[in-house]
C-alpha cells in the first residue's frame, strides 16, 4: 500500500494541535481586514478578527487558486506519498474547482507517474468539514488504503449534518442569506435564524427562534431527530464558535444530557467563515440521517 498525506483547508477549523497530531496537510485560505491580509503562515489570533468584526471592520476572503493547489500536492508527491484532499465545499468557494484543476494538471504533466491524488468535494464547512477529516484520519490510522478511505468519505458525506445558528443577521444579510428587510425586523424582536448546509453544500435556513438560548436548544432539538439510527457513529461530536465559548459549552451540555456523548472538539469559527458568519455563530456537528 502505498504511503499517502490526508490534506484539507483552514476551513475545517481543526484545532492546531489535533493537525499537528495527525500530520495533516492544510491549504490556507486568505482573508483581508483593515488593509491588511492574513493566511496560515501569518494568522491574526482568532479573537482580535472577531473583535475587529465587533468594532466595525468587513472582512474579505479568498479561494486557493490552482497554483497555489499544485505546490501543495507536488510538496507531498516529491515525499514519494498520494494524496486524498477533502477540500471547503463546492458551494461556498471556489477552492474545489481550483484543487480539482491542480490534480489534473499535474497528471497530465506525468512528472509523478507512481503517485495519485484524490480530491473530494466535501460539502461541508467548518468543523463539519473537520469532523468528515476525522472520520478520514481514523480510517487511515486503522490501515485504510488512499481509495478505502475515500470510498467511505464519498460515501458518508452526505451524513455529515451541520446545524447553526449566529447572532448577527446582518452578516448573513451581506452574504445574500437574508435580506436588509429580514435582517432589521429580525433584530428588533430578536429572532434568531437556525441553518444547515444542504445537499449541494450550501447554507440553508430551516427555521427560526426568538431569543438565542432557544436558537442554541434547537441545535440539538434537530439532531434529536437525525441522529436516529447513528447513535454508534457518533462517539465525538464537533462543536464550533464565532467566539462564544460560553455558548459552544451550553450546547455541549445539552448534548451530553441528551445522547450521553462525551467525547467533543470545540474550537472557534476561523476568519475564512467567520467574514460571514460572524462573531456569535454557533454550529453543531455529527453524523446523522441526509441533512
Amino acid at each position: 500500500m502505498n504511503p499517502y498525506v490526508i490534506m484539507t483547508d483552514t476551513t475545517a477549523d481543526l484545532p492546531e494541535s489535533y493537525i499537528k497530531e495527525h500530520e495533516l496537510a492544510i491549504l490556507s485560505l486568505s482573508y483581508t481586514i483593515d488593509g491588511t491580509t492574513y493566511d496560515r503562515e501569518n494568522p491574526l489570533d482568532v479573537r482580535e478578527f472577531y473583535a475587529k468584526m465587533r468594532g466595525g471592520s468587513m472582512p474579505t476572503t479568498a479561494q486557493v487558486n490552482p497554483e497555489q493547489a499544485k505546490e501543495a500536492f507536488k510538496a507531498c508527491l516529491e515525499q514519494g506519498k498520494d494524496v486524498l484532499y477533502i477540500a471547503f465545499s463546492s458551494g461556498l468557494s471556489g477552492t474545489y474547482g481550483s484543487a480539482v484543476i491542480a490534480a489534473r494538471e499535474l497528471e497530465e504533466d506525468g512528472e509523478f507517474p507512481e503517485r495519485k491524488v484524490i480530491v473530494i468535494d466535501s460539502l461541508s464547512a467548518s468543523l463539519g468539514e473537520g469532523l468528515l477529516v476525522h472520520k478520514a484520519v481514523m480510517l487511515k490510522e486503522a490501515g485504510k488504503s488512499l481509495d478505502e478511505v475515500a470510498d467511505w468519505v464519498e460515501q458518508n458525506k452526505l451524513h455529515l449534518c451541520h446545524n447553526f445558528t449566529v447572532d448577527d443577521l446582518f452578516h448573513l444579510h451581506r452574504g445574500g442569506r437574508v435580506s436588509k428587510a429580514t435582517a432589521i425586523l429580525g433584530t428588533m424582536i430578536n429572532i434568531k435564524p437556525v441553518l444547515h448546509v444542504d445537499d449541494e453544500g450550501h447554507l440553508i435556513a430551516i427555521g427560526k427562534c426568538r431569543g438565542r438560548k432557544k436558537s442554541l436548544s434547537a441545535l440539538v432539538d434537530r439532531m434529536a431527530e437525525q441522529i436516529k439510527g447513528y447513535e454508534d457513529q457518533n462517539d465525538v461530536v464537533f462543536i464550533s464558535h464565532g467566539d462564544c465559548e460560553e455558548d459552544a459549552e451550553y450546547v455541549k451540555k445539552l448534548v451530553q444530557e441528551r445522547f450521553g456523548v462525551e467525547k467533543f472538539i470545540i474550537n472557534h469559527v476561523g476568519p475564512t467563515i467567520g467574514a460571514h458568519s460572524g462573531p456569535g455563530t454557533l454550529a453543531l456537528f455529527f453524523m446523522g440521517n441526509p441533512r
